[in-house]
Parts: C-alpha cells; structure tokens; sequence
C-alpha cells in the first residue's frame, strides 16, 4: 500500500531545530523521520521506522548468512546476572536502574553478555553443540552524560548485538572472522565509506577489538592512519613506540634550581633559555621537560584513587586515552580540596621526587613511554619556585608503571613502521571483541570436551548500531536541500508527486500509482490538493527518495518529468512507457 502525503503521519520543517549540531539531526528531524521526545530519546516516525527497518533487514540478510540465529532478549534485566560479572557497579552511573514493588534490583539492558551466556549454559552442554552464534536486534538503554546529536548519541537506541561460542581460541578466530567478513559486506550495503581501526576492548573485556568507523569531518571519534603501511587505529588504542634506552653517562647530576614565577611550561621554557641555556646551543622547548598531570580516579565502588601522569610537557593528557587506559574507574579532576589532603605535593612544581606509591605522597605514579630508560629532564623539585634540571629517568627516579595517556599528534611514529601518522575523525558503527573466557568463567559456562572433561566456553561478541545507522548514512548523504537516500534504504523506491490542481494529473497519479506497486515498487505519493507545487518540490528533495517522478503539465502532452535525487539529472518519460522506464530506473524492471 502506497503511502500517501494527504494522510502519512508526517509534518515537514523549514526550519532547523535548535537543539540541532550536526546534519544528520537537523536533517532527519526537519524531513519527518524523527522527532525529539527528550534529550537523547526519539520517535521513530513512520519514514524514519521505514528506514529503520530497511537497515535491520540487511544486518539480519547477512547474520543469518553466517549461520547466526536470531533471538530477542528482554530489556529489563534481574541484577544478580551483572553482580556475578561484576558490571552491576562497574556501569557505575552510565545505566539506567529501578525497582520493583517488592524491592528487587534491575536495570535496562545496556549489552547483553550476561544474558547470552546464561542461555547457552541453560541449554547446551556437549562439545557438540558447538561453535554457535546467535544474536538479537534489540533496544538498549543508556544513561549518557551528554546525548547529542540526535539518534547518533542516545539514551535509547537500537543495536544488533551478536556472541559466538567455541570450544577453543582456534574456533573463536574462525568465529570472529566470519562476523568480520559479515560485517564488511552490512557496512558496504548500507552505503557509506568506513574504515576497520584497531581499537580498545574497555569495560567489555577481552583481546582482540576492532571498530568500523563511518569517516566523517564532525565525527566523535578520533582514528589515526599510517599512508605507507596501512595500519590504523582508535586513538585509545595506539601505542607509543617505546624509544631504546639512552646513554646518561655524560648528563651531569641532578641540580635543583631557583625557577621563580614558573608555574606553567611556557613560562619555565622562557626562563630557561634566559637562565640557564644550553651547552649544545639548541633553544628549551616544552618537550624537554616533563609535566606531572594529577587526576583523581573514582571507582565503582565508589573509592577515590589519586593518580599522577608523568609526560613530555609539549603533550597533553587526551580524556579519551586516559579513560580507556582506567576502565571501569571515572577520571575526575584534582581539586583544591585533593590538594589540601596531599601537602607533599607543590601545585605547579610537582616532580617525581613525591610522586609513588612508596614516596611522601603515597600516589601512584605512571609514566608516558617516551619517558624511557636515561633521558634526561627538567620537572618540578616538589618546593615552590624551584625545578630540577638533568634530571634522569632511571638513574634519578622511577615510576610504578607507565601508561598510555598522551594525545596522538599528526605526524607522531606508527607503532607498525615508523611513518608519520594522519589523524581523521569517524563515528563507530561496528565493533567486534574477543571475548575469551571473561563473561563464561564469571557465570560458569562450561561443555563437556570430546574426553567427558569440563571446558570453559570461549566467546566472541561483535555490535552493529542500527539506529545510528540511519544517521550516519544520512551524515554522508545529503545536500543543501535535504536528504538523499542510497537506494537501499530509502523509505520508499519512488516518490510520485502530483502537481496543479487538473483532476488529470491525480487521476493519473493515482494509477501510476497502482501499477509500480502492482510490479513490486514501494511509493511515496504526494496527493495533497491543498499543497503548491513549490512546498511538493521543496519537500521531495528534504524527504530525499533517489527517484523523484513528476506528474504535472506536461500530462497533457503524453510526458513526465523523472528526476534522480542523487545528481540532480531531469529527463522526461513518455506516459506510454513510464511504468517500465521507471522500474528500469529503480532496479525492478
């Protein structure tokens, strides 16, 4: 059945919202797709759940070609399944928890791990059964800080998720391999270009992870990439290439100096190059001294954790790579208060002579790589005014480990081949993990190997963002009118507008109408006799169906007008004809 525009549920906008920050959400929101509800929650409108519904059916066409079963899981969860995991307080504030009326904890679903595994070990028990895969497309729920744009970054959103099961690692590679060839063949379908990154397990667990990321300028995600070998990855999950260990034997001790009035890096590299300049003749530069960053970290459990950083003063600490790095623990800033409880610590001269955890301060401290084994510093001498030159990593101080936390620069080593690095931006679209055996030995999942004895199941688990999907097609589809849909997913295969008020024209409409649907097409039919033609025009172009066929004057003298959305391109098509011509056009002829 045809939907028609006098009857559709639909309002179009002129205007943009004012929530509104990237294209996608103003454009979606304007065409009738979706409407807001409250932040980060949206109304599938009936356009926008045609879509919708387009982009599951080929995430479903392609998971079941891998041999996955599809099941469907409820959103609201019992907590004792996320307390064996220990993810009930791990998600900390990021989920969504209730009660029921007789005081039972719960929580809407945010991943399902948990409820994967208990189904297989309810109902499998024999090597036999195995590799398995089975997965679900479901709405999640999550309590975000900060929803933004649109159905990109909800609080509610639609998600496949899938988990694999196999008796080894060897069977998990195999697993994974197959959903990573599923999920190259959903991401070329949906029409969009992407780019597979490595990137960080995190709270999820596991080794292997990687993320398809549709690239995009206003992308919220930031990747890196090697032009001469290939290789690229999720900032969180790049590697500094730990320089060889240096020489000191020629550094002179570590002397502390009268650094008055230098509580920043600028202003100790400026006193520096007056006070104290170099003996190789070279000019100070920031990336000669070492700046130690403090953050407070807060546990699930609710425990407080100082934690100092040490690294080059020309970098910053990127929040993103720091929190990938301290999962499940929350990074705050360290406050005035913080301060005050530690008064070893000098604010603005900090240097590694308290920073430990068997040091004065008590505060365990980690390195940035580059810190390696004899280069020599200039950091703070822990009194106020006062900074330490030549000052040696390895022979002057130690640290309790290091740490991944520096922002990745353009231009920076790749970890692969030594190449300087290009920094783009994405939005994630897909990630697929190696579990292991985290989530089966926390909830006992165990098979029977061909000896009768107990193994642990090993798991994969790998996600499509369905709802963010739409969006992000739409990113990457559109112009300065409005939305122009790949054809695979638009909300209909033809958009048949009647123009001018000759009965004529609706007349013909109408069975123009009739016959695509009759041959298989999917119509959106403008037959609004209150509508000019103008307002037809505008919205047709904002609502962005590929194929746009214009039935007005031309009626008279046996000719419509056929236009493709995507280039623009007008042609006309004899009435005779039409029918076949523009089914030819669609693909159905």
């Amino acid at each position: 059945m045809a939907m028609r525009m006098s009857s559709l549920f639909l309002r179009t906008l002129r205007e943009d919202p004012a929530d509104a920050e990237v294209p996608s959400h103003r454009l979606l929101v304007r065409a009738g797709y979706i409407r807001r509800v409250s932040p980060g929650i949206y109304t599938w409108l009936p356009l926008g759940l045609k879509v919708l519904r387009r982009v599951e059916t080929i995430v479903r066409e392609e998971m079941d070609a891998i041999g996955a079963q599809e099941l469907l899981f409820p959103a609201l969860l019992p907590r004792e399944p996320y307390e064996a995991s220990g993810r009930w307080d791990e998600y900390g504030e990021n989920v969504f928890r209730l009660k029921d009326r007789k005081g039972g904890d719960y929580l809407l679903g945010p991943t399902h791990e948990e409820m994967f595994t208990l189904a297989v070990k309810d109902l499998y028990s024999s090597y036999k059964d195995l590799p398995l895969s089975i997965y679900q497309i479901q709405t999640k729920y999550r309590d975000e800080a900060r929803p933004r744009a649109g159905v990109l970054r909800g609080r509610e959103f639609v998600m496949k998720d899938s988990y694999s099961f196999d008796l080894d690692d060897a069977g998990l590679d195999k697993s994974y391999q197959l959903h990573r060839d599923a999920y190259v063949r959903i991401f070329d379908r949906l029409g969009f270009h992407y780019v597979i990154v490595q990137a960080m397990a995190g709270a999820m667990g596991g080794s292997k992870s990687e993320e398809f990321l549709a690239t995009a300028e206003n992308g919220e995600d930031t990747y890196v990439r090697c032009p001469n070998c290939g290789y690229a990855a999720n900032v969180e999950a790049v590697r500094v290439p730990v320089p060889d260990a240096v020489d000191a034997t020629a550094v002179p001790a570590a002397h502390a100096e009268d650094t008055p009035d230098t509580p920043t890096i600028d202003s100790l590299v400026a006193h520096l190059e007056s006070a104290f300049p170099r003996s190789d003749g070279r000019a100070w530069t920031a990336a000669d001294t070492l700046k130690n960053v403090l953050v407070m970290l807060v546990h699930p459990d609710g425990t407080r954790e100082p934690l100092a950083i040490g690294l080059p003063g020309d970098r910053e600490v990127d929040e993103k790579r720091l929190g990938a790095q301290v999962e499940p623990a929350a990074v705050e800033a360290f406050v005035e208060a913080d301060f005050a409880a530690h008064p070893a610590l000098a604010k603005g001269y900090i240097g590694p002579g308290v920073l430990g955890s068997e040091k004065a301060s008590g505060i365990r401290y980690l390195l940035d790589p580059r810190v390696s084994e004899g280069t020599a510093w200039v950091t703070g001498a822990d009194t106020p005014g006062r900074h330490v030159l030549d000052l040696v990593a390895g022979r002057d101080f130690t640290a309790d480990g290091t740490i991944e936390a520096a922002e990745v620069r353009p231009g920076d080593a790749c970890p692969s081949c030594g190449h300087g690095l290009e920094a783009a931006r994405g939005i994630e679209m897909g990630h697929i993990f190696q579990l292991g055996t985290k989530y089966a030995e926390a909830l006992d999942l165990k098979v029977l190997d061909e000896h009768g004895k107990l193994r642990t199941v090993t798991m994969g688990s790998y996600g499509v963002g369905v709802s963010r999907a739409v969006a992000c097609v739409a990113e990457g589809n559109h112009d300065e009118l409005g939305l122009v849909w790949p054809r695979a997913l638009a909300p209909a295969d033809v958009h048949v507008v009647a123009t001018g008020k000759d009965e004529a024209v609706a007349t013909y409409a109408e069975e123009l109408t009739r016959e695509l649907e009759a041959r298989g097409a999917q119509v959106l039919l403008d037959d609004r006799r209150q509508a000019s033609p103008g307002v037809k025009f505008k919205d047709a172009e904002l609502i962005g169906v590929p194929t746009i066929v214009v039935v007005g004057r031309g009626l008279a003298d046996g000719t419509l007008e056929l236009k493709d959305r995507r280039t623009g391109e007008r042609r006309e098509l004899a009435v005779a004809t039409a029918v076949d011509d523009i089914l030819r056009e669609i693909g159905q002829a």
